[in-house]
């Protein structure tokens, strides 16, 4: 099985790519290189620079190469980025999805892992989050992924297509082999950017808002390793390849922390004490995102491994090198 890794010179991408590897999956990655790293891909590997925004490209791969399956992680991602710059959002996340979505229908591709995410919810009435409860996005990039889920769904009931959406609650870490981790410009993400602050590259760590609803003030988010997450993926796929169709799956641990919390754990396995500073709080920032993972434990036999302190560990390791 010839499985196409969209955006697979990226964080989870090349992750992904190696956890597919050692299942001895063929895999071929596309990738525009805006945010990813070629070097992030093994020289083994297949390699197509291409943009989904751009339909002859998307055509090329599928006529060079015999897909079976398509993992698609190529989107954009930063929330404030998506607030003030919308319409960016609807073309790279959006439009460039459904053309490549039409090149798999004229090609009779009919497998499709799509990576979606939490902020599909919006501030949720429940918590743990399950993925019956409201969909309410607060900001354009949640809503440029439900806008996805919601095609697909469409999709699926006109053709012969099978999909499965993986919403993920924070993906964090490394590596085990320090290889390859979390390397953004800018680095948005909370990890590690905390991680920054403690080697000195940044001189402290901005919180974004203390007046949240929380037992702190500051928000709280559910953390999974990038390799729970390739894990639930492979599950996902094996689950396609067995007839499975058209679901949709929370990933997360089911434990929330607070960025207060975070930077404390940080401080504990690093050993480093972190300079902080409190800012106002971001556009389109939930208080409370934590899932509900029963559904992927129970049907396609999930579970996430690494605790928050394995998490940072090793993308502390991954930090030290890059």
């Amino acid at each position: 099985m010839r499985v196409l890794v969209v955006g697979g010179a990226g964080y989870i991408g090349s992750h992904m790519v190696r956890a597919l590897l050692e299942e001895k999956y063929d895999t071929v990655v596309f990738d525009n290189l805006s945010t990813g790293y070629r070097e992030f891909v093994p020289e083994r590997v297949p390699f197509i620079r291409g943009d989904l925004r751009n339909v002859p490209d998307i055509q090329g791969v599928f006529r060079d190469h015999s897909i079976d399956a398509v993992m698609h992680f190529a989107a954009s991602s930063i929330v404030p980025e998506s607030m003030s710059d919308p319409l960016k959002y609807y073309h790279n996340n959006v439009l460039a999805c459904i053309n490549l979505l039409k090149v798999m229908m004229e090609n009779k591709v009919a497998k499709f892992i799509f990576s979606s995410t939490a902020a599909v919810y919006g501030e949720p009435e429940n918590i743990p989050i399950k993925e019956e409860d409201k969909t309410c996005p607060t900001n354009t990039y949640g809503r440029s992924k439900l806008m996805i889920e919601n095609i697909l769904s469409d999709i699926s009931r006109a053709y012969d297509f099978s999909y499965i959406a993986l919403r993920y609650f924070n993906a964090a870490g490394a590596h085990p082999a320090g290889e390859i981790g979390e390397k953004h410009n800018p680095e948005t993400h909370l990890i590690p950017n905390i991680l920054k602050t403690a080697r000195g590259e940044k001189s402290e760590l901005m919180i974004f808002g203390d007046d949240y609803p929380t037992p702190d003030g500051t928000c709280i988010r559910d953390f999974i390793h990038v390799q729970d997450l390739c894990h639930a993926h492979l599950l996902a796929l094996k689950a396609l390849k067995d007839g499975k169709k058209n679901d949709i799956f929370n990933l997360g641990s089911g434990s929330g922390y607070s960025v207060k919390e975070v930077v404390r754990t940080v401080e504990e396995v690093t050993g480093k004490k972190i300079k902080v500073k409190i800012v106002p709080r971001r556009a389109g920032d939930p208080a409370k995102l934590v899932a509900g993972a029963e559904m992927a434990k129970k049907i396609l036999g999930w579970k996430p491994n690494a605790n928050l302190e394995e998490i940072i560990g090793t993308a502390w390791v991954w930090e030290c090198k890059s």
